[in-house]
């Protein structure tokens, strides 16, 4: 689509909430301009927005330990099924999810506690039941773990995007595939400008994840931080030997508590192995600081300490290549994502605490509707953290 043209409303971030919002309004008759880029072809040369969502698993299941959420989740995952319907894209994989921790040094625990509490389907195991079940594990002496079988798993955030924006599309959306360089408002509208022209809006959702603060030219009081993630490239046995593992996520203190997703095919046709989990809070304060840190390739200290994570919780573990890579997340005080109004004109929705790609089309929704005013009566409401 021509960036000069008008529209009635505007969303600005192509990336997991954005396309979401864009999918919600369309399908309900609304005449909506999805602006943002599609996934740089090489991070190092790249000149415009860097996301987060360029992978292929992120860790999706209901349970959290804070209700806000829970209901996220399970809204978005309800879901799962029409997006890939709407789109003919699939992008969900039900593997399940294993919670583990020390049934003395950590609150693993609390995990059974809240399924059960909130009606999660949930199994328990500890010490040799939990090695038998899960015989990839290295040790299992003191352990409990906590298997939710069912709406868990892994999502890859790239293919939901595309997922998203093409249900968008089909239901009316026009896609503008360029970054928004700023906006402007008057009391006629606003003015998004793109490489290529304007957009002229009559109401803006901004979405645009860790780059929303500096298209906005405010602080939202939210902070944005570099993270580093390690991929562990496997040959066929090693495929093979873990095959049915599921998404797992490790409870300890900060920098021992890395989440790790089963073996995944990538677009270079390998399979890999992805750890997370970085204990170091880097904060990128400006776009340049954005772009300096996509373009470092990450932090070869942070992927040192994770390998060694995975090598103590992953029983003989072989790997023939490891790749270190970047990317970022967002965090506020409250602990729930800025979805409300700025102006008459201009609503934003991001702020993700490394938890929105799973409830991304809950939270892209909820956007959806604050730009059209409907959000009093929404649980967003409880989210609203703008200053």
């Amino acid at each position: 689509m021509s960036a000069n043209k008008a529209t009635k409303l505007a969303v600005i971030g192509r990336g997991m909430i954005g396309s979401a919002a864009a999918r919600h309004l369309s399908k309900m008759g609304h005449d909506v301009a999805l602006i943002g880029p599609d996934e740089p072809a090489d991070f190092s040369r790249h000149d415009g927005v860097f996301g987060s969502h360029y992978d292929e698993g992120r860790i999706t299941r209901s349970y959290d330990p804070q209700p806000f959420w829970r209901q996220m989740n399970r809204a978005a995952i309800s879901r799962y099924g029409e997006i890939a319907a709407e789109s003919g894209v699939a992008f969900y994989r039900e593997v399940g999810a294993l919670y583990v921790g020390d049934s003395e040094t950590t609150n693993v625990a609390s995990v059974g506690k809240i399924c059960a509490e909130d009606g999660i389907l949930c199994e328990a195991y500890h010490d040799a039941g939990l090695a038998e079940r899960f015989p990839f594990l290295r040790s299992t002496a003191g352990v409990q773990g906590y298997f939710q079988p069912r709406n868990a798993g892994y999502i890859s955030p790239r293919r939901l995007v595309r997922a998203q924006t093409i249900a968008a599309e089909r239901a009316g959306a026009r896609i503008i595939d360029e970054p928004a360089l700023g906006i402007s408002e008057s009391s006629a509208g606003v003015t998004i400008r793109t490489r290529s022209g304007s957009v002229e809006a009559e109401r803006v959702l901004v979405a645009a994840g860790g780059h929303t603060q500096s298209l906005l030219g405010r602080s939202l009081g939210v902070t944005v931080y570099g993270r580093t993630v390690a991929m562990f490239r496997l040959g066929a046995a090693e495929t093979q030997r873990l095959n049915g593992m599921p998404s797992m996520l490790c409870l300890g203190p900060k920098g021992d508590n890395p989440y790790i997703l089963p073996p995944i095919a990538y677009p270079d046709g390998q399979i890999w192995l992805k750890l997370g989990g970085d204990p170091v809070d880097l904060p990128l304060e400006s776009e340049a600081d954005i772009k300096n840190w996509f373009r470092s390739g990450g932090s070869i200290e942070v992927a040192d300490r994770l390998q060694t994570q995975i090598l103590e919780r992953i029983r003989d573990l072989h790997f023939e290549e490891r790749r270190v890579v970047p990317c970022m997340t967002s965090f506020g005080d409250t602990g729930l994502p800025c979805i409300g109004p700025l102006s008459e004109r201009v609503v934003v929705a991001f702020g993700c605490y490394g938890k929105s790609a799973k409830c991304s089309d809950e939270l892209g929704r909820l956007g959806g509707m604050a730009l059209l005013g409907e959000a009093k009566a929404e649980l967003a409401l409880m989210a609203t953290s703008l200053p």
